[in-house]
């Protein structure tokens, strides 16, 4: 019998501001039936994708929590090798790019600035702009909503509804009160925990207040993100967000990491 289809979550950047060696920035691959979405897109994504084999040239949608540089930096470069790295082939499908309100204009300051392949790289680039709680569906079975967070004016968390499993993703957000509501019962929570709690701020994580956003949205599985080296070089992040509070599955993102959910 033939083995049952499942869908795979792979993280390729988990990364932040601050250069490594190991990690590209932000950047996580979900592949469902057909759909092949890249949530956000940070330095270093292209090169991660192809160190992973992930088929990055067969990308369907591009999913943008906010415009910082180190979520949105490799954006160029894919749509540069999306135009011109697989000659003599050329690709015509379209991508589909769901942002907040700002992505027109980014792109559009991307192509002033890099070319006009950005807008236009010889197949149709979708641009949809949406309203936080609003609803998209980037395949049957597969929807992806939104929910404003404490970062930046356009910043984003994501929920991704499958058939057979819920995900999150809370981009960067510092504590909020209804985040955990958003996210309850997400069989997996990518969740940022940037800072220590004596360094904490209302834009960034800590171990602290993630642990209390999973204690309150019980997700299967928390995978600890966007971690400042300085943190991790010091202390083992997952027991801080133990001795917080958080009793559930935890573990820290690392370039590769993946996770299947049968369909």
């Amino acid at each position: 019998m033939p083995e049952p289809a499942t869908s795979r979550f792979v993280v390729v950047g988990c990364g932040t501001v601050v250069p490594e060696a190991d990690r590209a920035c932000s950047a996580y691959w979900l592949e469902t039936g057909d759909v092949r979405a890249l949530l956000d897109c940070g330095p270093g994504a292209l090169q991660a994708m192809a160190r992973l084999a992930l088929p990055w040239q067969a990308v369907t949608d591009l999913v943008l929590t906010h415009f910082h540089a180190d979520h949105t930096g490799a954006l160029p470069g894919l749509l540069f090798a999306l135009t011109w790295g697989l000659l003599p082939d050329r690709r015509e499908a379209p991508l589909t790019v769901h942002g907040p309100p700002g992505t027109i204009r980014l792109f559009e300051a991307l192509a002033s600035a890099f070319g006009e392949f950005v807008l236009d790289p010889g197949f149709e680039v979708r641009i949809e702009e949406s309203e936080p709680g609003s609803t998209s569906l980037l395949a049957e079975g597969v929807r992806l909503e939104t929910h404003s967070t404490p970062h930046t004016d356009e910043s984003r968390a994501l929920r991704i509804d499958l058939t057979e499993a819920r995900i999150g993703y809370t981009g960067d957000s510092g504590p909020s009160d209804t985040l955990p509501a958003f996210l309850e019962g997400c069989d997996l929570l990518v969740s940022e925990c940037s800072l220590p709690d004596s360094h904490a701020i209302e834009t960034h994580l800590s171990p602290s207040s993630v642990a209390r956003l999973a204690s309150e949205s019980k997700p299967g599985c928390l995978l600890l993100t966007h971690v400042y080296p300085q943190l991790r070089a010091a202390v083992d992040v997952p027991t801080l967000v133990r001795r917080a509070g958080w009793t559930g599955g935890i573990e820290m993102a690392v370039e590769g990491w993946e996770r299947s959910f049968p369909r």
